[in-house]
C-alpha cells in the first residue's frame, strides 16, 4: 500500500514519539569487533520448521482456510450483508481448542475499534465529520458502524460461543486435532463507510455530479488470523496502519448487485456469459488473445449512458480463486473496463483496468499497459506470476488485494494531466499491482514486519520503474533519496526491524529505507549476478509460505556465498548513517637511494631482540582446569619426542645468554639489494604514491567508493568493500599507486551508499609531493613463508655451547 496520509502528515507526528536504534553490539567499548559480528543470537533458532540456510525444512507446516461467500451490496442503504462458510484445516501439530478471525471493519466503530493508542489535540480547525469522528464521551452513541454478527455456528447449526475483542474475535472450537478441519457458518452485516470522510481502504466514493457511488469492498468480511510456527495467533489488533497476515486458502464468492453494475474482484469471473452482453463478452474474448494494446469491454460511451440510467434490478456475479491469502472486489456502475493479454509462463495473464470517466485519459492509456509490464518484470526478478487475472481499479485510493489493487490518477476537467499526475499514477498502479507478489504470494506477516511487504515491493517497484522508462523519477531505491531521513536526529529514528505502530517516520523506514538497502546490495555490495540470484531463490523457497526477516538474511547468504549480517545489523537493525569522510591525501614521488657495501639494504626499524617463551602472561581457567584433571594427558607427556628445545624454553628449563644475541643484532632484517638502472628509474619515476585516509563520521559501516580525476582529464574507480573497517570501525586508510598525477578525488561519485555528507568528500590535489624511497629486491631473495629470519634462541644457545 502507498500510505500519502503518512507521508504527507510524518513531521507533524515526530513529537509523538522518541525511540532509540538498537544496541547490538557484543562489544560496544571497542572500536572493532562490533560491526561485522555475526547476528548468532539475534535472528530466531533454527529449527525442523525452518533451517540455517533459510529454506522451509522437512516440518515445515501452515495452515488453510476455505470460504464460500454470499453477499448483497445494497446500494440505497449503503449496507452489505453476507453469509459464509469457512472450512478451516489445522495442519499444525496443535490441538486448538479457538480460532481467531479479523473483523477489520471495527476500524471504523466508535464502540469496538482498536485506534486506541494514539494522542490528538484539538485542531485550529476543523470539519464538522471530523469533529464526529474524533469527539470523546463518557458514554458513546454507537455510529453504527463496524461488523454486526447475526449468526455464528459450526455445520451442523449449532451456535458456537464467541468474544469480540476490538477488530478481532476469537470463536470456542471443540477439539481441534492436527489434521482435522472444522466448519463454520457466519452471517453478518455493516454500513459500508464513506472512505473519503471516515478514511480506511474500504467503503464508498460517492460522485454528486452524477449521483453515483464507486464500492471498494476490501477487508470486508470476517476471516481466519495465521497460526503459524514462529508465532502462535497472529491477533494483534488492527489499527489501520499495520495490515494483514492472512492464511491461503480456496475462495467462492457470489455478489449481488444492481444490473448496470461492474464488478471487477479477486480471482476468475464463471459466469460472464449471464452478467455480460453479447457485445461485451466478444470484446472479452478479444482481449484475451490482445497481447499489444488494451481492448475495451465495457466502452467510455456505455459508463456515461449507464451513470445517467439507474437499474432497479439486480445481478449476481460469481467468482473463484484459489490459493490466496484474500479477497476483494470493486463495483459502480461508472467503470469503463478494459483488458490485454500478457505472456508468463507460456500462459496468457488478463491485465485488466477498471475506470471512471473522470480517469479516461490516463487509465486508458497507461494502467493496463503498466499492469502487464508489472507482472511480467516482477515475474522475472521472483517467480513466474501464478494467477489468471491482474487488475488495476481507478478508486483515489492505494491499496493491494491478491489480483486486484485500487489505485488513484484522475485527469483535469478537460482531460489534460501534468506529468507529475501520470508519473504518480504509473507509480501507483507498479507498487500496488506488485504486491501481489509481495505479501501476496510470498506472504510475510505485515502485521509484525510492515518492511517485508512494503520495503521488498518498493524495492521491486523500483527496478520495474526503472524498466518502465529510463527518465522515470523513482523516489525509493537510489541511495541518495534516503539521505534526508538517514541524517535526521536519532531520536526521531527506529530501525527498520521494528513494529509498524512503533514507527513515526512510516514511510522512509518501512519503504523507502529497505528498498534503498536492498538497491545498495545490488548494485554496490553483491553486484547484480550474486543478488538476482539470491533473491529468486528467496522468493522461491518462500512463494505461497509465511517467511520472516530471518528466512529473509538467511537465504540471500545461503545462496549468494556472501557474509551479510554486517549489512543486516548495520541496516535493518541500526540507525546509523553513513557518513565517510576523506580527512587526507599524502602524496609521494620515488626516490633512490644508493644501496650500501655488499648490497645489502635494512628494510623496515625493527629492533632486535631475544624472543621470550610464546606463553601467555596471563594462564586462563581452561589450562588451569586441563593441567588439574587427572583424565588429561597432554600429547607432549604421552610421546617424549614430540618435546623440543622450546618445551624447555617455555618451562624455564633452559638460559640462553642475551649477550650473544646482541653481537648479531646489528644485521636483522636484511634483504640483498640491487642498484636501479637508468631505465628502471625513468620507469618508476612516472608512478605516483597515494595514500587515501577515511574516517567512519556516521558509524554505518559501508564500502568506500573512491574516484580519481587525473590531471588529462581521465577518471579511474576503486570500489573497496566494507570489510576495510574490519579491525577498525572508525579508521581506515589505502595505498595506491597510479601512472598518472591525480588532479582530485572524490568519494562516492555516483551517490551509492547514501552518505549524508558530501562535503567531506573529496581533495583537490594541492599537496607538495614528499620522498618516497623505493628499494630494487634481487630476485629469489627474500625468505620462504615460514621460514625464520634472523636469530632465534635456538640458535643462540647453540652459539653458547
Amino acid at each position: 500500500m502507498i500510505n500519502n496520509f503518512h507521508k504527507c502528515f510524518a513531521f507533524f507526528l515526530l513529537i509523538s514519539q522518541v525511540s532509540f536504534g538498537q544496541n547490538i553490539q557484543n562489544n560496544p567499548g571497542s572500536n572493532h569487533g562490533n560491526k561485522f559480528e555475526q547476528l548468532g543470537t539475534i535472528l530466531t533458532t533454527p529449527n525442523e520448521q525452518r533451517t540455517a540456510s533459510g529454506a522451509p525444512g522437512v516440518k515445515y507446516w501452515q495452515q488453510r482456510a476455505d470460504y464460500n461467500i454470499k453477499c448483497e451490496l445494497d446500494e440505497k442503504n449503503l449496507v452489505l450483508k453476507g453469509s459464509e462458510t469457512i472450512t478451516y484445516y489445522n495442519n499444525s501439530p496443535d490441538v486448538l481448542t479457538y480460532i481467531w478471525l479479523q473483523l477489520d471493519e471495527n476500524e471504523h466503530s466508535n464502540l469496538n475499534n482498536a485506534n486506541y493508542q494514539n494522542s490528538t489535540r484539538m485542531p485550529s480547525a476543523a470539519a464538522t465529520t471530523q469533529v464526529d469522528n474524533m469527539g470523546f464521551v463518557a458514554a458513546p452513541k454507537d455510529n453504527g458502524n463496524g461488523i454486526r454478527i447475526t449468526k455464528l455456528t459450526d455445520a451442523t447449526g449449532k451456535k458456537l460461543t464467541y468474544t469480540i475483542n476490538k477488530t478481532m474475535m476469537r470463536v470456542e472450537v471443540p477439539a481441534l486435532k492436527s489434521g482435522q478441519q472444522f466448519v463454520l457458518n457466519i452471517d453478518w452485516n455493516y454500513q459500508i463507510p464513506n472512505r473519503l470522510t471516515l478514511g480506511g481502504r474500504g467503503g464508498y466514493e460517492f460522485f454528486p455530479e452524477d449521483g453515483n457511488h464507486l464500492f471498494t469492498m476490501a477487508q470486508w468480511f470476517p476471516r481466519l488470523c495465521v497460526y503459524s510456527d514462529f508465532q502462535g495467533w497472529q491477533n494483534h489488533q488492527f489499527t489501520g496502519r499495520g495490515e494483514f497476515a492472512l492464511t491461503f486458502g480456496n475462495y467462492r464468492v457470489q455478489m449481488t448487485v444492481p444490473a448496470d453494475h461492474m464488478v471487477g474482484s479477486t480471482g476468475e469471473c464463471i459466469n460472464y456469459s449471464a452478467v455480460l452482453s453479447p457485445a461485451q463478452m466478444a470484446r472479452y474474448n478479444k482481449a484475451k488473445t490482445s497481447t499489444t494494446a488494451p481492448v475495451e469491454i465495457v466502452t467510455l460511451a456505455e459508463a456515461k449512458v449507464a451513470e445517467t440510467k439507474k437499474s432497479t434490478a439486480k445481478k449476481t456475479w460469481v467468482f473463484q480463486a484459489n490459493n490466496v491469502r484474500d479477497f476483494a472486489w470493486t463495483s459502480s456502475r461508472k467503470f469503463v473496463w478494459d483488458a490485454m493479454a500478457q505472456p508468463i509462463n507460456g500462459k496468457n495473464v488478463m491485465c485488466m483496468s477498471f475506470y471512471g470517466k473522470e480517469a479516461y485519459n490516463l487509465y486508458s492509456k497507461f494502467s493496463s499497459r503498466a499492469v502487464a509490464h508489472t507482472i511480467k518484470t516482477y515475474s522475472d526478478f521472483t517467480i513466474p506470476y501464478p494467477y489468471p487475472v491482474a487488475q488495476s481499479v481507478e478508486a483515489a485510493n492505494g491499496m493491494e488485494y491478491p489480483m486486484i489493487c485500487f489505485n488513484y490518477g484522475r485527469t483535469d476537467a478537460d482531460g489534460t494531466y501534468s506529468e507529475s499526475t501520470k508519473n504518480g499514477m504509473l507509480g501507483v498502479v507498479i507498487h500496488e499491482v506488485g504486491h501481489n507478489f509481495f505479501p501476496m504470494i510470498i506472504n510475510s506477516d505485515e502485521r509484525q514486519w510492515t518492511w517485508m511487504d512494503e520495503g521488498l515491493n518498493s524495492f521491486v517497484e523500483y527496478l520495474t520503474e526503472e524498466l518502465w522508462d529510463n527518465k522515470f523519477p523513482s523516489k525509493k531505491g537510489p541511495a541518495y533519496t534516503i539521505v534526508p531521513y538517514m541524517k535526521m536526529s536519532k531520536d526521531l529514528l527506529e530501525p527498520i526491524m521494528s513494529n509498524s505502530e512503533n514507527i513515526v517516520n512510516f514511510g522512509p523506514n518501512a519503504y523507502s529505507k529497505p528498498a534503498t538497502g536492498l538497491n545498495i546490495l545490488r548494485e554496490t555490495i553483491m553486484g547484480r549476478e550474486l543478488f538476482d540470484y539470491a533473491f529468486k531463490e528467496y522468493s522461491r523457497r518462500w512463494a505461497f509460505k509465511h517467511p520472516t526477516p530471518a528466512d529473509l538474511f538467511r537465504t540471500m547468504e545461503d545462496a549468494s556465498g556472501e557474509d551479510l549480517d554486517w549489512f543486516w545489523r548495520g541496516w535493518f537493525y541500526g540507525t546509523d548513517a553513513c557518513d565517510i569522510a576523506l580527512d587526507s591525501v599524502k602524496f609521494a614521488k620515488a626516490d633512490y637511494p644508493k644501496a650500501p657495501a655488499g648490497n645489502n639494504r635494512v628494510v623496515g626499524n625493527r629492533p632486535q631482540r631475544v624472543d621470550p617463551p610464546a606463553v601467555n602472561a596471563f594462564e586462563d581457567i581452561s589450562k588451569i582446569r586441563n593441567r588439574q584433571d587427572n583424565n588429561i594427558k597432554f600429547y607432549t607427556d604421552k610421546d617424549l619426542a614430540a618435546r623440543d628445545f622450546y618445551w624447555k624454553y617455555d618451562r624455564g628449563l633452559v638460559q640462553i645468554d642475551s649477550t650473544l644475541g646482541s653481537k648479531t643484532a646489528a644485521q636483522p632484517n636484511r634483504l640483498p639489494m640491487e642498484e636501479f638502472t637508468d631505465e628502471e628509474k625513468a620507469k618508476y619515476g612516472n608512478k605516483f604514491f597515494y595514500e587515501l585516509n577515511f574516517t567512519n563520521k556516521g558509524g554505518l559501516v559501508m564500502p568506500i567508493i573512491v574516484e580519481f580525476t587525473f590531471k588529462d582529464g581521465t577518471k579511474a574507480v576503486d570500489r573497496i568493500p566494507a570489510q576495510i573497517w574490519r579491525l577498525n570501525e572508525l579508521k581506515a586508510s589505502k595505498f595506491y599507486v597510479h601512472d598518472q598525477e591525480v588532479a582530485s578525488i572524490k568519494l562516492d561519485p555516483m551517490r551509492e551508499t547514501a552518505d549524508i555528507d558530501e562535503t567531506n568528500n573529496t581533495w583537490g590535489g594541492s599537496e607538495k609531493a614528499s620522498k618516497f624511497q623505493l628499494f630494487k629486491v634481487r630476485a629469489g631473495a627474500g625468505p620462504a613463508r615460514g621460514q625464520s629470519v634472523g636469530s632465534n634462541p635456538m640458535q643462540l644457545e647453540k652459539k653458547g655451547e
